[in-house]
Formats: structure tokens, sequence, C-alpha cells
């Protein structure tokens, strides 16, 4: 598959690489969707969650560009983290833009960013793919179980996006390894099951109507 998605040109660029560039595309709108509900209201983003989505992509993309990466992958990176940093500066913008933290929010934080400084210093590439996925599934914690409890205040389409995206970039690894596929499964998981309990909470509203 990864093959004939290189080696298929159209306007010059790969099938691969226009699979990261639509990606790119939609995510922004997932982005801006989540934006438009914070600015209405609506959605009120876990700062944890929401930052260290940010931050840990753009730690990533600082490293990528410094090791000399491929272009097209440090894109992916970047985008992944860019979309939650826009979203996180407008919760400080918005008058009550943000969920107020628990215990349980620093706890997961802590460990996150615990995870992620190990994973910076990691020599072996495999061990810092998976420290990375763990940092993430920390800083997503927050935000399932406020999703579980309150649901009115996430936003459906963002995390339909996040599953779209992270679907359509998959055909585009070149190798199935832990070291090229891991996190982007990883993804996928996150973002599907965010997306079904909010979901949840929609489909149980309605039946209240």
């Amino acid at each position: 598959m990864f093959t004939v998605l290189t080696s298929s040109l159209y306007l010059g660029i790969s099938f691969a690489h226009w699979l990261v560039l639509v990606s790119a595309v939609i995510s922004f709108t997932g982005a801006f969707a989540y934006i438009r509900d914070m600015v209405r209201g609506k959605s009120k983003p876990n700062l944890v969650t929401w930052g260290l989505w940010a931050f840990a992509p753009l730690i990533a993309t600082g490293a990528a560009l410094s090791a000399n990466a491929d272009l097209w992958a440090t894109v992916r990176i970047f985008i992944a983290g860019f979309g939650p940093l826009l979203i996180f500066i407008t919760a400080f913008i918005v008058k009550q833009g943000f969920w107020k933290l628990s215990k349980f929010d620093y706890i997961c934080g802590a460990i996150s960013i615990i995870s992620l400084g190990a994973w910076v210093v990691a020599d072996e590439p495999i061990l810092a793919i998976l420290l990375a996925a763990i940092a993430d599934m920390f800083a997503t914690l927050p935000t399932i179980v406020k999703a579980w409890k309150y649901p009115n205040t996430e936003t459906l389409y963002t995390y339909f996006v996040g599953i779209f995206t992270a679907s359509i970039v998959i055909p585009a690894i070149p190798i199935w390894n832990i070291e090229n596929s891991a996190f982007q499964v990883y993804l996928l998981v996150a973002n599907t099951t965010l997306f079904f309990i909010v979901l949840r909470g929609y489909l149980r509203k309605l039946r209240k109507l």
C-alpha cells in the first residue's frame, strides 16, 4: 500500500503526502469547531489534556527538525500539536473558557510530564515511542473522565475528525512496526474512545427531549 501511495503522483506530490495534507486541513476544522463551541460557552477544555496534547508534539517537532527527520513525518507531528495549542490559548482568552481542574487532573498531568521527561532522554526508539504514548494516555484520561460525566462540555465533531485524520494517515505508514505505527494506532483508539463517550451523552440528551 505504501509503495503504491508513494509512487503515484498528483501535481508532483505523492498520494501518501496528499493524505498528510488532507489530514492537516481536516484536523484544523476540528480545532476550529471546538474553539467555536468555547466562544459559545458550550465546550470547556481540560487544560491538562489540551496543554499536554500541544506540548508533547511541539517538542517532538523541534527534536525532529534538529535531527533532520523526514519533512512530511515532521509535518504530521506538528499538526498534532498545533490544533490543541490553539484551543489551549483560546481557553485563556474566552471568559470561563476552561474546565476547573481537580486533584485527579493534576496527578494525571504529573505522570504525563514525568513520562514525557523519560521520553525526551530515552535512547531506545521503541521505548521512546511507548513513553510518548503513555504520556499522551495520562494527558487524555482527565478529558475521558470529564466527557463521561459531562459530555455536553465537549465537541463531538472534534473527535470524529480525530478518528478520520488518524485513519487516513495509517495507509501512509511505510513499515508496520512499533516505531512507525504504535502512536498512530494509539491516536486512533484514543479519539474513537472519546468520540463514543461524547456520542453516548448526546444520545442520552436526545432521548430526554
